[in-house]
């Protein structure tokens, strides 16, 4: 039996192509759904802002514990007060943007660029700050317990008042930045972090672990500075004022 060809083809093969373009496409319709942010969508837990422009906004007290906010532009804005536990902000743009007093428990600030963002008074236990850019970061009276720097540029953050306990440094640059005053009840990983003039003026860290002569040789302790045994305070303790040393500037 002779089958009629249309177009070069079939109907049966016709039909089958037609059918299979049609899932293709819903296929890259539900894809492309899935890769969008719903920009225009109010602050609510859950809610997906992902790569969405927020910056330079007043969200303060903002729901969003849960939210997909992974490469958003929150750069200035204000979100003092918010709940965003376990919010994923991913490669996220946090330029100079506020979180004083925020629930920021099991967040993840993974390669975020995060440059004088003001994390005071906030609560960031278990929270991943890993390959972070941090620079002149504000962790002025902060919980961070659980807390992973690893690898995270923190030169000249601020962490004086801070509840520092059972976090990462892991091959962190804390060139600079200020520990002094921080509050550390337990143990921490300073494995191969970079300390150079770090003020740990007082501090104990008795229990640290990863700590090595040559670090603590560049860091600004002490008399008060309790070290792990086998370390010794370095001749040149303690260090002259930094005249940079100011988040303000």
């Amino acid at each position: 039996m002779m089958k009629i060809l249309l177009g070069g083809r079939s109907p049966t093969v016709q039909a089958a192509a037609l059918a299979a373009t049609t899932v293709l496409l819903s296929i890259a319709v539900v894809t492309g759904s899935a890769k969008a942010g719903d920009c225009r969508g109010y602050a609510q837990q859950g809610v997906d802002w992902s790569g969405c422009k927020k910056s330079m906004l007043i969200i303060t007290e903002s729901e969003l514990d849960g939210a997909n906010l992974t490469n958003t532009d929150f750069s200035f804005t204000d979100l003092r007060g918010s709940s965003m536990k376990s919010a994923n902000l991913e490669k996220g743009k946090l330029i100079r943007a506020s979180f004083v007093a925020a629930q920021l428990e099991g967040a993840n600030f993974n390669k975020v660029e995060a440059y004088r963002s003001n994390f005071a008074r906030s609560n960031a236990d278990r929270a991943t700050f890993v390959n972070a850019e941090v620079q002149r970061a504000d962790f002025r009276e902060a919980q961070l317990t659980g807390t992973d720097f690893t690898k995270a540029e923190l030169g000249r953050a601020d962490f004086r008042g801070a509840t520092i306990t059972g976090s990462r440094f892991t091959m962190t640059n804390l060139a600079r930045a200020r520990l002094n005053d921080a509050v550390f009840t337990g143990p921490l990983d300073f494995r191969n972090a970079f300390l150079l003039l770090t003020r740990i003026e007082g501090l104990d860290l008795s229990k640290a672990t990863g700590l090595e002569q040559e670090q603590i040789n560049l860091a600004c302790g002490d008399a008060s500075t309790r070290l792990p045994s086998g370390l010794v305070a370095p001749a040149g303790w303690p260090c002259a004022d930094d005249p940079d040393d100011s988040n303000d500037l």
